[in-house]
């Protein structure tokens, strides 16, 4: 027996004609998209449909989203880099205004006290300004910016808006030295406020001053105001010059006495020297009366015979 017996019929191996197929399938197309504009049935197909498909297509967009993303981080990390170094520069600029803000604010103290001063002390006075310390590293000296052509001279006074700071040690023609209270060869008579006991003040080299030659049993206390004396023809009368810091009255026969410049002595840049005080007028003797002739004495004597 031959297999082509049990072939099927013609009709049913070849199927639907193309035609045939097209016109069903374009048919059940319509049927469903009438129906769904009717009855609105593939709503819910829809919606679930794309909730299925939401991360194909979050996974398809990843890439162009990771491509923006990345070009918009940069680009606004770099504006943001920028953004801080202006104001980085800004704020160095304030900061460099502010200082100078504050130095002349603090120029303009100084000079202020220094006018003030002028006018207590009612001497002849120059205003100069601290150049540089002195290139000595063991004294305790500094350079001003005025020297003999402006009047200053050997032994002169040095003040700040608070009080005395040194004294003039040598003058050139533009500038001048200045030794500094704490120098340890500087020596200043003073006195008490509180009571007018005189004392003379010598130098440490260590930013303190020492009261000497005061007997322990002095009557000296801690806090006491030191002003110069005026008995070297110096320094003016009255002028501040330290505090009292501490007192040793056990160390010897004389008390070891501390103390501190009132003055800016290590930080003050703007100076007063002071001139030398003019000596009071003499005071006017009146003439005595002459003494009466001899020849007139003796012709009364005479005509009293």
């Amino acid at each position: 027996m031959s297999l082509a017996g049990h072939q099927p019929p013609p009709i049913f191996r070849r199927g639907l004609a193309p035609l045939a197929r097209l016109f069903l399938l374009v048919s059940v197309c319509l049927a469903m998209l009438v129906a769904d504009l009717r009855f609105r049935y593939l709503e819910v197909f829809r919606q679930g449909l794309s909730v299925v498909t939401y991360p194909l297509q979050m996974a398809a967009a990843t890439p162009a989203d990771f491509v923006r993303n990345a070009s918009r981080y940069f680009a606004t990390l770099i504006e943001v880099q920028l953004e801080n170094a202006d104001l980085r520069r800004q704020q160095l600029g304030a900061a460099e205004r502010l200082l100078r803000y504050e130095q002349l604010e603090q120029e303009y103290k100084q000079l202020r006290g220094l006018m003030q001063m002028a006018e207590r002390v009612q001497v002849k006075s120059v205003a100069a300004e601290i150049l540089y310390n002195a290139p000595d590293p063991f004294a305790r000296k500094v350079i001003l910016d005025r020297g003999a052509q402006q009047g200053v001279e050997a032994g002169l006074a040095v003040v700040d808006s608070d009080g005395v700071i040194g004294q003039v040690t040598r003058v050139y023609p533009i500038q001048s030295e200045v030794t500094l209270l704490t120098d340890r060869n500087q020596a200043i008579p003073v006195r008490v406020l509180r009571n007018g006991l005189r004392g003379v003040l010598f130098g440490t080299g260590q930013g303190r001053i020492e009261l000497r030659f005061v007997i322990a049993g002095a009557d000296i206390q801690v806090g006491d105001m030191l002003v110069t004396s005026g008995l070297d023809g110096v320094f003016l009368p009255g002028l501040p010059v330290a505090e009292v810091l501490s007192v040793d009255r056990e160390a010897e026969a004389f008390a070891r006495i501390v103390c501190k410049p009132v003055a800016g002595v290590e930080r003050s840049s703007q100076v007063l020297v002071l001139g030398r005080a003019e000596p009071p007028p003499p005071i006017p003797v009146d003439p005595a009366p002459a003494p009466p002739a001899e020849g007139r004495r003796a012709r009364r004597g005479d005509g009293g015979h």
